[in-house]
């Protein structure tokens, strides 16, 4: 298997990897799908990234991307056509971003926890609430938010509504990165809520909308196992070239030992720079099961620490 296949780890229910799903989907790529356990431990899934838990992960030979905006990112530079960002709003549609994956993305989290809580087991439970919430998580304190939460999603998705009343999708005629963005979080209260179905029946350009961009799907995906991605790590060797960042605020260089650890809280993942920009932080580490590799953050929403 070429070491240049996208490898995607992640878990059918995952609603943070349907986003990038649909961005597979509308490349036209075909991918490879690791399906790991929906919580840790995760043993065939930590040697590649040192720790990081979080869901999905993207795998290209030895190079481990974490976090979706570093996922999405990688494959806008290595398949730019069709682009994420039609019109070239690139700028704008990660500012989309930090809105989806933030506020509205909060809001939707607790709705959907509090829905699926009375049917939900209790380790599930014990481990999505702190990862969520914080460490000071309360069930009850939670579902004291939910009717205020539930407002503020239909207000964020009678936006989304208004916008798209002339548009097939976001940014216009075709799909772009912003409709990824949005589209999960639609697909995820539309599983989660038990009336999800009426809830949405309010958002008649958001639900033909969301018709659309189920159709493009998710790409030519082909089911592998953990430890086939275990070997091509193992095999393949690290294609990330050095990279300095000299402009950098917090003075991390090439070369510095460093932990990164994401602000949302979880393990730290223990590594050498490698590769730095105003983006991401790439690090070089080592693992008896594959070799070296070069795991890859985003900036934004990571902490990182010299050693």
């Amino acid at each position: 298997m070429s070491s240049d296949q996208v490898i995607l780890h992640d878990y059918p229910q995952s609603p943070v990897s349907e986003k990038v799903r649909v961005v597979l989907g509308m490349k036209g790529l075909s991918w490879k799908s690791v399906e790991i356990p929906r919580l840790p431990p995760k043993p065939n899934l930590m040697p590649l990234t040192g720790g990081y838990r979080l869901t999905p992960v993207m795998q290209i030979g030895a190079d481990i991307y974490c976090d979706t905006k570093c996922i999405i990112r990688e494959l806008e530079e290595r398949f730019p056509e069709p682009t994420l960002f039609p019109g070239g709003l690139t700028g704008l549609s990660w500012g989309v971003a930090e809105w989806t994956d933030g506020p509205l993305l909060q809001d939707i989290l607790t709705v959907a926890l509090v829905e699926m809580s009375p049917n939900m087991p209790k380790e599930f439970l014990n481990d999505r609430g702190p990862l969520y919430f914080g460490t000071g998580f309360s069930l009850d304190e939670v579902k004291a938010k939910y009717s205020s939460c539930l407002a503020n999603v239909r207000a964020q998705f009678g936006w989304i509504n208004v916008g798209l009343k002339s548009s097939k999708f976001i940014l216009g005629e075709v799909p772009g990165l912003p409709d990824a963005l949005a589209y999960y979080l639609v697909w995820f209260i539309r599983d989660r809520m038990v009336e999800g179905d009426q809830f949405l029946q309010q958002f008649p350009h958001l639900e033909a909308w969301e018709k659309r961009v189920k159709a493009i799907g998710h790409g030519n995906p082909e089911s592998i196992t953990d430890l086939d991605a275990l070997k091509i790590a193992r095999v393949a060797k690290v294609q990330t070239a050095e990279q300095a960042d000299p402009g950098s605020p917090l003075g991390h260089s090439v070369g510095h030992e460093v932990t990164i650890q994401p602000d949302s809280g979880g393990p730290q993942v223990v590594g050498t720079v490698h590769s730095l920009s105003a983006d991401h932080i790439s690090i070089l580490r080592e693992n008896k099961l594959v070799g070296q590799v070069c795991v890859h953050f985003p900036c934004i929403g990571y902490t990182v620490k010299t050693l």
